[in-house]
């Protein structure tokens, strides 16, 4: 079988490895389509702290079962949708239900969807793999894992039908938090573009303004649809100091900053102390997800509640992962999905 690797930032190898075979509890699938995203253009081009190099490379995934250990409720042929960890359940972090911290969450990670088959343990099987219903593709199945990232990071985030939430950043972790607000209903969602060819995809997808030039640039057009106030919300999707910095000048006071977007490592950030604590600024930065926003993707995705195919740019062959790497960070497109 084939698989990618990403030998160094910069270099990846298609190889031919052994097509792996599952023990007890695990499953081998073989990908039919594995979504592109801004963690692995990220890791492309600068490496990534928790995947020491050379590794198999890619998470986002969809396919169907290729083969099935002794042990689990999943058949040969049957299409599911996963996620790439699962927590361990015993430690400290798990026990406290904030599973997304789990000691071995990361640790355990499973990488290499961009390939022809990928092995999942059996910690995974039994928590974060899903029947996959004939009503969606395989490419919006493989949304599981950032959509669940997205609803995790929500579920810290109060919103009232009047409220005006604002997102910085127009890539595909953006828009699926704009997917999800429109269906938990917030009236009023403004995105900040810096890549404007990114614009009709963020229309598209239901903002009711598209503000270009950056988050200075876009300041007095969030004061002039608050009333002068600043956005209830404000939620950074780009990974940028200088955006991290600047998402609170643009929140109410008593309003709320979710720093979404993981900055490069090594970097520092300087906040108005001031600001936050006179003007009561609420600011959390969630990371990953829960099974429970796992099992909450699966279910707005499967329902055609969510429809995240808008975030399908074009589709390539696993020959040509680099050009789609390169697409992606250009921002020609929001994703790309990749079918072996």
């Amino acid at each position: 079988m084939r698989t990618h690797v990403l030998v160094e930032p910069g270099r990846l190898e298609l190889r031919e490895v052994p097509r792996p075979t599952p023990g007890a509890g695990e499953i081998v699938v073989r990908i039919r389509t594995a979504l592109t995203c801004g963690t692995d253009v990220k890791a492309f081009l600068r490496g990534h702290p928790k995947w020491p190099m050379p590794t198999p490379f890619g998470h986002e995934f969809s396919g169907e079962i290729a083969a099935a250990g002794a042990g689990t409720s999943f058949h040969e042929g049957e299409a599911i949708m996963a996620a790439p960890t699962a927590p361990c359940g015993n430690c400290y972090y798990c026990e406290r239900l904030q599973e997304n911290l789990c000691e071995s969450v990361m640790s355990t990670m499973v990488l290499g969807a961009y390939a022809d088959f990928i092995k999942l343990p059996a910690r995974i099987v039994g928590v974060n793999v899903y029947r996959k219903p004939a009503s969606i593709s395989f490419a919006t199945a493989a949304l599981l894992e950032p959509l669940a990232c997205v609803l995790h990071g929500l579920e810290f985030v109060h919103v009232r039908p009047d409220d005006t939430v604002v997102i910085v950043g127009a890539g595909p972790i953006s828009l699926l938090h704009l997917l999800a607000l429109r269906h938990a209903g917030v009236g009023r969602i403004i995105v900040i573009v810096r890549n404007e060819t990114r614009t009709l995809s963020v229309k598209r997808a239901g903002a009711d303004e598209v503000v270009g030039g950056g988050v200075e640039a876009a300041r007095d057009v969030v004061l002039a649809h608050t009333g002068g106030r600043g956005a209830d919300t404000v939620i950074e999707c780009t990974g940028q100091v200088e955006v991290w910095e600047a998402a609170p000048g643009l929140t109410r006071p008593g309003g709320q900053v979710v720093l979404f977007g993981g900055c490069r490592p090594g970097t520092q950030v300087r906040f108005d102390t001031q600001r936050l604590h006179y003007d009561q600024l609420r600011v959390i930065s969630p990371f990953h997800f829960t099974p429970r926003a796992v099992r909450r993707s699966f279910e707005l995705l499967s329902t055609g509640a969510i429809d995240g195919s808008a975030l399908i740019s074009d589709t390539l062959p696993l020959t040509q992962l680099a050009r789609a790497l390169e697409l992606h960070q250009l921002g020609r497109g929001v994703k790309y999905a990749i079918e072996p």
